[in-house]
């Protein structure tokens, strides 16, 4: 199974201005667990994760106050869409994180999650007919 067959193919994307409490707030609405930054002063898309909102809400800093653009991942590793899960997983593992941005070409098209690599590789679960 390929990286296209699993990612979200919704992509929340947010830019570097926007407080950390904004972005939440859109990630939450979408049902999303990280948003691609698109910044016009930096080389290429980046990534803001939930992780990267506890973070900083853990360290006592103001959701309002701060700025994507200052818990943006920049180096970020990015898929292709015809990478096998086993690749995109073997990256995530190695990098330490959850969420890669999935380009073709330039432009970003998806985002493949570990949760999506689960629910491709684990079997359906039964469903019992209550009767």
């Amino acid at each position: 199974m390929l990286v296209q067959d699993a990612m979200s193919t919704v992509v929340l994307t947010v830019g570097p201005a926007h407080t950390l409490r904004q972005a939440a707030l859109l990630m939450s609405v979408r049902g999303v667990g990280a948003a691609v930054v698109l910044d016009p002063d930096a080389g290429g898309p980046g990534i803001l994760t939930e992780r990267d909102i506890l973070n900083s809400l853990g360290a006592g800093q103001d959701p309002d106050r701060e700025r994507v653009h200052d818990h943006t991942t920049t180096e970020v590793v990015f898929a292709a869409p015809g990478w096998t899960l086993q690749e995109a997983a073997t990256a995530m593992a190695s990098g330490g994180f959850r969420h890669l941005i999935v380009l073709d070409g330039r432009e970003a098209v998806g985002v493949v999650s570990v949760r999506d690599i689960i629910r491709c590789w684990a079997p359906a679960p039964e469903r019992s007919l209550a009767r």
